[in-house]
């Protein structure tokens, strides 16, 4: 999520977690406990009464040469997707719906976060919302190990429940088991990012490298267990090449990765970034390192992209989105583009297109037939 993990502004987020920390403890196993409701674990569904989602495997797989695989990459070109924040009224169905109007066409991809409190408001995967915006369109959600302090993360404090603790089992039957049901239940394929940007998350406390890889395994093994045969798994990092060698330990193997995901922004500006880089400059390089050093066979995700505005050149924005259809071609196996469509905490941060001239860069981008790809129903 960019604005837990906007590099000038980490320990600032890092010094806020470990204040909450003592606090939140002392209230997790309550939280959890009553978003349970105290109920018996079965196979009806996870504790609580939250109903398990219908199942929205429905209507007939798209055929042809550009009919996406399995593991749901488009061959003729990439989804278009984006980061929507939820509406006043607390509907993310609104949100989407009122984005997609303003850039005039359908989103083929929703990308959405959770973490994992296991409440019905931001630790059940598959809310109403998104059962609903995923009968014609795609889901991804990004699952983090940690308990938000605040709705939705907006104040970007939470209580890391570690890697180890995940990869031993300990949230299994609590956490894991319930949110696999609900996934199992739903039919459909849906993407899945386990602690996205997870090579920023170590200072953060969530463990380490190994550590990671042993939870993000453990998760991928218990859902097979599970038969939860429909999820395609998306291992995302920040990118940044500061963090190369980093990276490279991170990764839990090929097999147990469908994409690459990777998060990166023309921040020119916002948190005092001083050079404009231009989509290709600022994608590129990132795309070919993930490629030459972690894996060449798998498709990539941008799973967060935006650019800051120039205040002294509005145009510039428009241009950067406009050159997506020029660019995206060039860079092998990118498969998919989802904006990020949040301001972010800083002066010049806003990375939103809702708006001027980065919404008219972003529109004619979407316009173009390399992003009209048959989203499949099941």
């Amino acid at each position: 999520m960019t604005g837990r993990h906007a590099t000038v502004s980490r320990s600032t987020y890092t010094a806020l977690v470990l204040a909450a920390v003592g606090a939140l403890l002392a209230g997790l196993g309550v939280w959890i406990a009553r978003t349970d409701g105290g109920g018996k674990e079965d196979d009806a569904g996870p504790p609580g009464g939250h109903g398990l989602p219908g199942n929205a495997a429905s209507g007939t797989l798209p055929e042809g040469d550009c009919a996406p695989t399995e593991t749901l990459e488009p061959r003729c070109g990439a989804w278009w997707g984006a980061y929507v924040p939820y509406a006043r009224s607390g509907s993310l169905t609104e949100a989407v719906h009122a984005f997609e109007q303003k850039i005039g066409r359908k989103l083929d991809l929703v990308y959405n976060y959770h973490d994992m409190s296991n409440s019905s408001l931001d630790g059940e995967l598959l809310t109403a919302d998104e059962q609903e915006l995923g009968r014609d369109r795609l889901l991804m959600l990004a699952w983090e190990s940690t308990v938000w302090t605040e709705p939705h993360h907006d104040g970007w404090t939470e209580t890391q429940l570690g890697w180890k603790n995940i990869a031993s089992g300990k949230y299994d039957r609590d956490i894991i088991d319930p949110q696999a049901r609900r996934l199992k239940a739903y039919g459909k394929r849906i993407f899945v990012s386990f602690d996205q940007e997870t090579d920023f998350r170590i200072k953060e406390g969530a463990g380490t490298p190994e550590e990671f890889v042993a939870a993000y395994r453990h998760l991928h093994d218990r859902f097979e267990e599970l038969g939860v045969d429909n999820v395609v798994w998306v291992w995302t990092v920040s990118g940044y090449l500061g963090n190369a060698e980093l990276m490279k330990q991170l990764y839990p193997g090929d097999e147990y990765v469908d994409w690459i995901g990777m998060d990166q922004y023309n921040y020119y500006l916002c948190h005092k970034s001083p050079n404009w880089l231009d989509f290709d400059r600022s994608q590129r390089p990132s795309h070919d390192w993930l490629r030459a050093n972690i894996s060449d066979r798998k498709p990539v995700m941008l799973a967060e992209f935006a650019t800051a505005p120039d205040p002294t050149q509005p145009q510039r924005q428009r241009d950067w989105y406009a050159r997506i259809p020029e660019v995206v071609p060039t860079l092998p196996r990118v498969r998919a583009l989802v904006h990020w469509n949040r301001a972010v905490p800083g002066p010049g941060c806003d990375l939103t297109v809702n708006g001027g001239p980065g919404l008219e860069g972003y529109r004619a981008a979407g316009r173009d037939p390399y992003f009209e790809q048959p989203v499949p129903t099941r």
